[in-house]
């Protein structure tokens, strides 16, 4: 037992060494949260609009007015004809016009938008948020109530899903590379010849990396709540120990990954098509995944961060009991199964 604490302690103080090593441990999670929460947004705050109104009544002033006085448009021209408005847009002056017809006043109605349609999911949204502040009015045509994120703010997306990329980088990547590394060095093969067997140094490596993951977790969810303001409505108990269970499945990964790479560049190539763009593409954390082809779809369905993120925003955000979130666990426990018996299988015909 001895022997096998020293080496977690050897390998402990070789990443605390390591300082470019401990800043993309420690520097990644505070710099992808911070752009994910504040700069990579998809709230809709000053879209630069025009308004076309040929006569500017009392009820359509009202309504201008309503649309200047919300945070989400600016109102930067009043124009006459709704050619001078897409003049506008063509020229990047505006993002969309806002056309009042003539009997808006007497009807409610006659209402026409012109929006650069470059992105189209954001020019969807201006328009839906165009529409409820003009409707705003009149309380019983509309009656929306927004759940679970009643401000709409995107970090409430984010979060969940940086966590679930996080882990499975810090984990899986960092894992493999260390282990790759002491292959390259031709110190792997003193370490199996040792006292301790094999299958626990590889253990005593991973041990560190688990702790360091656990402190990423912490220092994510203190984030999340102080900074930006992502309620954690669910039961921390069940997050930390479904973030565990995750983090043995990505620290089973890294063990494979290094059974199969020579090299530390090896590694860390298999790494960003293994895990960074299946991550970023597949898992749901950018792009739903019931919006993708069926294709995309299937191949997602044995991407792991996929249900940890599903799991995470249930928690986080929605705040469900752990029966809301048995079929992710199931999975999560099924995968941890495969890849750790995967792994094993692997370096045990290595050394073999």
């Amino acid at each position: 037992m001895k022997q096998f604490v020293s080496f977690v302690i050897k390998e402990a103080k070789h990443i605390m060494r390591d300082k470019r090593t401990m800043l993309i441990l420690f520097g990644m999670p505070l710099v992808l949260m911070l752009i994910f929460g504040f700069a990579i947004t998809t709230d809709v705050k000053n879209v630069r609009t025009v308004v076309v109104a040929s006569s500017m009544d009392h009820l359509t002033q009202q309504a201008v007015d309503r649309l200047a006085a919300s945070e989400y448009f600016t109102i930067i021209q009043v124009v006459a004809t709704p050619r001078d408005a897409e003049r506008a847009i063509r020229a990047q002056k505006a993002d969309m016009a806002i056309v009042f017809g003539p009997d808006f006043a007497s009807k409610h109605s006659g209402v026409q938008f012109i929006v650069d349609g470059a992105d189209p999911n954001m020019a969807q949204q201006w328009t839906n948020y165009a529409t409820g502040v003009l409707l705003n009015a009149d309380r019983s045509a509309v009656n929306t109530k927004l759940l679970y994120n009643p401000q709409m703010k995107s970090a409430y997306n984010f979060v969940p899903a940086i966590m679930g990329m996080l882990l499975m980088l810090v984990c899986a990547m960092m894992t493999s590379i260390s282990i790759v590394r002491e292959k390259e060095k031709g110190t792997m093969e003193v370490l199996l010849v040792s006292p301790v067997k094999p299958l626990m140094i590889i253990i005593a490596k991973a041990i560190p990396y688990l702790v360091l993951a656990f402190v990423i977790l912490v220092i994510i969810l203190m984030m999340a709540r102080f900074v930006l303001g992502v309620p954690l409505v669910g039961s921390l108990f069940w997050i930390i120990v479904i973030s565990v269970l995750y983090i043995l499945l990505a620290l089973s990964l890294g063990l494979l990954i290094s059974n199969v790479a020579k090299t530390q560049l090896v590694a860390l190539l298999l790494s960003a098509m293994v895990l960074l763009v299946p991550i970023v593409m597949l898992s749901g954390m950018l792009f739903p995944v019931e919006s993708m082809p069926t294709v995309l779809q299937w191949i997602s369905a044995i991407v792991p961060p996929r249900y940890y993120i599903e799991a995470m925003r249930k928690l986080m955000i929605m705040g469900v009991g752990i029966k809301e979130v048995a079929r992710e666990i199931l999975i999560l426990v099924g995968m941890l199964a495969v890849l750790m018996t995967l792994a094993l299988v692997k370096f045990n015909k290595r050394l073999e």
